[in-house]
């Protein structure tokens, strides 16, 4: 599979970690930065994922910040990205079971590395549920925002 990864300052060891721990998996890992530990901006990046996502350039994304809750809604600005913010391995299950998360955020500061791992390993081995799930995931991709009715 092919997986683009990106995080911000506070997450750039997680993220080198789970990068590694991807490749030893088998997985075509593409590392979006940032690349040293200088503060960045992780809306910066968090876009710069969605728009590999939106391109085809990979078929999954890790994203990581802080507390992973920036850099998911900056991701899901874009709407060909569905990013989730997990936290264990029920969470990472759900996210593509349910909603066919193509991108799950985690948070550096708040998830261990092996917690981390296994929520990647369980993102990326789970299949979308499909079903009743589908049309749920569609007005997630094209959003029709209207006054509701009385």
């Amino acid at each position: 599979m092919r997986i683009a990864i990106a995080s911000d300052h506070a997450a750039i060891e997680l993220k080198a970690v789970l990068a590694e721990w991807a490749r030893e998996q088998g997985h075509e890992v593409t590392d979006l930065g940032p690349h040293a530990i200088e503060s960045v901006d992780y809306p910066d990046y968090g876009y710069k994922l969605a728009h590999a996502i939106a391109e085809g350039e990979a078929d999954r994304g890790i994203v990581l910040c802080g507390s992973g809750i920036g850099i998911s809604i900056a991701v899901n600005r874009h709407p060909a990205a569905r990013c989730a913010l997990v936290s264990d391995h029920l969470s990472a299950r759900l996210a593509r079971e349910h909603n066919d998360a193509n991108v799950i955020a985690m948070g550096a500061r708040l998830i261990g590395v092996d917690i981390a791992k296994d929520c990647l390993a369980v993102f990326l081995t789970t299949e979308f549920g499909g079903d009743r799930h589908v049309r749920r995931v569609e007005k997630l991709s094209h959003p029709r925002f209207e006054k509701e009715s009385a």
